[in-house]
């Protein structure tokens, strides 16, 4: 028996992310794998957590990883244009001494209940941490 449109839930991706430009080349997988599952249609959330909650204040200055690697602020707004959202870690965030109202427009200060919460009961998402 197979779920009607109306009653499946839709698919989700959720990508955890602890790292920022110190390893630039792991970010840059991180939002490919983001940009690839919004773009296809996935509500998709990454957590930022550590050093990568920095990657959510606007303004913040953004890398090429490498060679034939897309800027990471092409995969940026990819992703925002996708629908693609951020939880950025409030004890990170306050850690760090970042001011919350310097966040990008899809990202929000919160923890893992909200995490947790974003998941839900329903069917388990794609996960994947970088």
């Amino acid at each position: 028996m197979t779920s009607s449109p109306t009653t499946a839930a839709a698919p989700r991706a959720a990508i955890t992310l602890t790292t920022g430009l110190e390893d630039a080349e792991k970010v840059t997988v991180a939002f490919l794998v983001a940009v690839g599952a919004a773009e296809s249609g996935r509500s998709t959330l990454m957590f930022l957590t550590k050093e990568s909650v920095r990657l959510a204040v606007s303004g913040f200055p953004r890398s090429v990883a490498c060679d034939g690697c897309p800027p990471l602020v092409d995969l940026m707004q990819r992703y925002a244009d996708a629908g693609g959202t951020y939880i950025a870690c409030g004890i990170c965030v306050k850690s760090k001494g970042i001011d919350p109202t310097t966040l990008v427009e899809n990202a929000r200060v919160a923890g893992t209940v909200q995490l947790w919460e974003w998941i839900g009961e329903r069917s388990a998402p794609v996960t994947f941490s970088f």
